[in-house]
């Protein structure tokens, strides 16, 4: 259905990726990996057409719809959410919208042939007349009422402007998919309507996600993007990383047997090359050495980052106390009654749906929103590392990253805080670039370097996954389990809460929480039971 023929991008004198031919098919889903910054949208915006390609072409079945998902969220602040929706199939909106302006006009014969153009239209595009019906259904499922469909986007959440964005791209069931990092910003109940969905996408889709669990969920195949190139594994996520290791570690060893050889070459031509008797041995070596293939050793883009937390002083049995906490906005209750002891030992996944109260409840724990009602109260020991939800828009200022991170601790050891960029894979150079220019994921790393260097004993985390690719996720949720502290962090990925939580809190829609004591399967468990 898609065929990508010999396709290569160029940034100046660097090489994204060269040589691509693959063959998209029908019926297959595929998942868009690597590291940040190895080219994943670049490639699905080539794909879509929304980027300039260097050499090669993309061909798409001819009358095959496509299917993007749109990353603008306020672009659509005029229209309704049932309009937006309906912008999906842009043929079908402009025909119904100016129909609805020729009802309006006095009635002529040239109106009249219009309308019957803009039926044949409408017909060819939805034969059903079912456009408002499939609308509704698509809305309401996705957790918006009926009533508040002729409401204007201006009017809803980010988050939710971005599952009215999911409608929009899913509405048309177009026969080709691109979505770039569709479960940002989702709850994890929106996060499963969207797994079924695409489970039963008849056509191609190719999808770029951090989570794991999600691409385990919808994927039949694997592109990996590295060394330049992309390659295709048939599986999900666990089956491409079985597959890839064991490919990494055989290439490992031919890596180490061809430096070996080199080595020995070189010896071997240094130390009798001016020996006559040896000198015909040495040229033979020499042309050994000529054909010996380095530049098959390939570097891989993809690296993981080391995250240890650590705690100068340990925290105290009493660690934090909430008492009876209520908070609305407007009239509207986000948190009610809300009673929590915290013990030393816990690791908390804080879920609930979005716009549920999780962000407000951490920004009370650091004195940042005054609740209605209620009392919070902090052991005596107790000292907090806190990565806010906003991260990416507290991070700037045209320092370098080093300067960045000296100035929370100025008594800090030097060798330490280059560490802790080091670890978050913030090497040599790359220390001494202007946080200006840091990428979304880069400044994540950064906040993730401050926490290290912080070594407090309760680390409190809004979302500290969004923008971090699949190997930080790993990092994050093995730094998390092996820490001695205790922690509270808010997450929709699902393999980062099984990786360290021993208790789930999650905020319900009434702003009550339901408290259970154990790890995140076992909670899905007991919901199920």
């Amino acid at each position: 259905m898609v065929k990508i023929v010999n396709l290569k991008k160029t940034f100046g004198s660097r090489v994204l990726f060269q040589d691509i031919n693959l063959s998209l098919d029908t019926g297959k889903r595929y998942g868009l990996i690597g590291a940040n910054g190895a080219g994943k949208t670049t490639f699905l915006n080539m794909l879509s057409g929304t980027e300039e390609i260097t050499d090669g072409e993309v061909q798409v079945q001819n009358g095959k719809k496509v299917g993007v998902l749109s990353q603008n969220q306020f672009a659509y602040e005029d229209f309704t959410l049932a309009d937006a929706v309906l912008y999906g199939n842009k043929r079908l909106f402009d025909a119904i919208k100016r129909k609805e302006v020729l009802y309006l006009e006095e009635y002529t014969d040239a109106i009249g042939e219009e309308l019957g153009e803009l039926e044949m239209i409408c017909c060819e595009e939805d034969p059903t007349y079912e456009y408002d019906v499939k609308i509704t259904k698509i809305l309401e499922s996705l957790g918006f009422a009926s009533e508040t469909h002729t409401e204007l986007m201006s009017t809803i959440t980010g988050g939710n402007k971005f599952k009215v964005l999911l409608a929009q791209v899913l509405y048309p069931k177009p026969d080709v998919l691109f979505l770039d990092e569709p479960t940002n910003n989702l709850d994890m109940a929106t996060i499963a309507w969207l797994e079924n969905q695409l489970q039963h996408h008849d056509g191609t889709m190719v999808v770029i996600s951090h989570d794991r669990h999600f691409l385990n969920a919808v994927c039949t195949n694997i592109l990996d993007v590295d060394f330049k190139k992309i390659r295709e594994f048939s599986g999900t996520y666990d089956d491409w990383y079985i597959a890839s290791t064991v490919i990494a570690k055989q290439a490992s060893v031919d890596r180490d047997k061809k430096m070996k050889e080199k080595e020995e070459l070189e010896a071997f031509v240094r130390r009798f090359s001016a020996n006559a008797s040896k000198a015909k041995q040495a040229t033979s070596r020499q042309k050994q050495l000529d054909k010996l293939d380095i530049s098959a050793i390939e570097v891989s883009s993809r690296r993981d980052p080391s995250i240890v937390f650590k705690q100068e002083k340990g925290i105290s049995k009493e660690v934090l106390e909430i008492k009876n906490i209520s908070k609305s906005y407007d009239g509207e209750v986000v948190l009610k009654d809300i009673n929590l002891m915290l013990e030393k030992k816990d690791k908390i996944a804080l879920i609930g749906p979005n716009g549920a109260g999780k962000t407000t409840l951490c920004e009370m724990l650091m004195e940042n929103v005054k609740p209605d009602q209620g009392e919070i109260k902090w052991g005596a020991t107790a000292n907090v590392s806190y990565f806010p939800q906003n991260t990416t828009d507290l991070i700037r200022g045209d320092i370098t990253l080093y300067d960045w991170l000296r100035d929370f601790d100025r008594d800090a050891d030097i060798a330490e805080i280059r560490n802790c960029l080091g670890r978050m894979l913030f090497n040599g150079e790359e220390q001494e670039k202007s946080v200006v220019k840091c990428s979304g994921g880069e400044k994540h790393r950064m906040m993730l370097s401050k926490i290290m260097l912080e070594k407090r004993n309760f680390l409190l985390l809004d979302e500290p996954t969004n923008h971090l690719d699949l190997e930080a996720i790993i990092a994050l949720g093995e730094g998390l389990l092996a820490y001695e502290g205790t922690v509270i962090c808010v997450s929709h990925d699902r393999e980062l809460l099984d990786a360290y939580a021993n208790r789930i809190i999650e905020i319900q829609e009434d702003g009550t929480i339901i408290d259970f004591d154990g790890t995140y399967e076992e909670f899905l468990e007991s919901k199920e039971g």
